[in-house]
C-alpha cells in the first residue's frame, strides 16, 4: 500500500504521492487510471514528489490524460504545505523557489520566454500580437512559463464558448507540444478575468502558470499594471512582474485528505 495525500489550489486538485523514500515508476496509462474521477481516485493533475541532487525535492507532473508536463503553478503551491517546509523544487521547466504564506504559498517561478521557437510554435512569428487566430477571436499573445500557454484578451468572457474552442486550439498544427488556452478579460488597472483550457486537462478551476502567462503578456500589452489580481473561477490569484525579471506568484494552497492505495492495481 502506498500512501498519498488530496491537495488543492483553487479548486485545481492533485494526487501527491511521495515517492522520496519509495521510488513508483508512473507510466502514463498509470497516471491516467489514478486520475480517473470514476474508477480512480480522481484529480486533474498527479504529482509525484521525489529527490533531487541540486533541490530539496523534485516534481514530476501528470496531467489527467497521462501525459508528462513541465509545470503546474498551483501544485507547486502545495509543495511547501505538502513537505512541511519552504523548498527549492526541481522540475522539467527548472527550479523553481515556493515558500509557504499565510493560507497558501508564494513562488518564484522564473523568467517567461516569447521567442517564438521557445513557446514553441510550428514557425516564426510575433508572439506579443500573433498573426493567427481562430474564428472571432482577437489575435493572441503567446508565453512559455516552464509550459507553452496562448492568451486571447476578450471585451465579454461570458459570451465565449470556451469549451468548445479550447480543444480546437489546444491541438491546432501550429503548436508541435500542444499548448494551454488562456481566455482573459481586463476588468481593472491591474485585475483580470480569467478561463483556461488546460492542456491534457480541459477546463479547470484554475491554472496557476496561465495566471502568470496572462498577466505577463498583458503587462506587456499595456493592459494592466502589476501586481495584477487574476480571478479564476476557484478565485483569485496575485502576479507579480517587470520585465526582465521572474515571475512572483501568490495564491492559497489547501490540504484535504491523506489515503492509501495500491499502486498495483492501477
Amino acid at each position: 500500500m502506498g500512501r498519498f495525500s488530496k491537495m488543492h489550489g483553487l479548486g485545481n486538485d492533485f494526487v501527491v504521492i511521495d515517492a522520496r523514500a519509495h521510488a513508483l515508476d508512473m507510466t502514463e496509462s498509470r497516471a491516467r487510471a489514478i486520475a480517473d474521477r470514476h474508477a480512480g481516485i480522481g484529480c486533474d493533475q498527479l504529482i509525484l514528489i521525489g529527490n533531487a541532487p541540486d533541490a530539496d525535492v523534485s516534481m514530476q507532473i501528470f496531467n489527467a490524460d497521462g501525459s508528462e508536463v513541465e509545470a503546474c503553478g498551483n501544485a507547486t503551491r502545495c509543495v511547501p504545505l505538502f513537505v512541511g517546509r519552504d523548498v527549492l523544487i526541481r522540475t522539467r521547466a527548472g527550479l523553481l523557489d515556493a515558500k509557504a504564506v499565510d493560507g497558501g504559498a508564494s513562488v518564484d517561478m522564473g523568467a517567461p520566454r516569447f521567442d517564438w521557437d521557445a513557446i514553441p510554435l510550428a514557425y516564426a512569428m510575433d508572439t506579443l500580437t500573433m498573426s493567427a487566430s481562430w474564428e472571432d477571436l482577437p489575435p493572441p499573445a503567446a508565453v512559455n512559463v516552464g509550459n507553452p500557454h496562448i492568451i486571447f484578451f476578450v471585451e465579454d468572457l461570458d459570451a465565449v464558448d470556451t469549451a468548445r474552442l479550447g480543444p480546437i486550439i489546444e491541438t491546432d498544427p501550429l503548436f508541435p507540444a500542444r499548448v494551454n488556452v488562456n481566455f482573459a478579460q481586463v476588468v481593472g488597472d491591474n485585475h483580470l478575468r480569467l478561463i483556461v483550457w488546460e492542456r491534457g486537462a480541459g477546463l479547470t478551476r484554475a491554472c496557476g502558470t496561465g495566471a502568470c502567462a496572462t498577466a505577463v503578456a498583458a503587462i506587456r500589452r499595456k493592459l494592466v499594471s502589476g501586481p495584477v489580481t487574476v480571478s479564476l473561477p476557484g478565485g483569485d490569484l496575485v502576479i507579480d512582474w517587470a520585465p526582465g525579471g521572474t515571475i512572483r506568484m501568490t495564491g492559497p494552497a489547501t490540504h484535504v485528505f491523506d489515503g492509501e492505495a495500491d499502486w498495483s492495481r492501477f
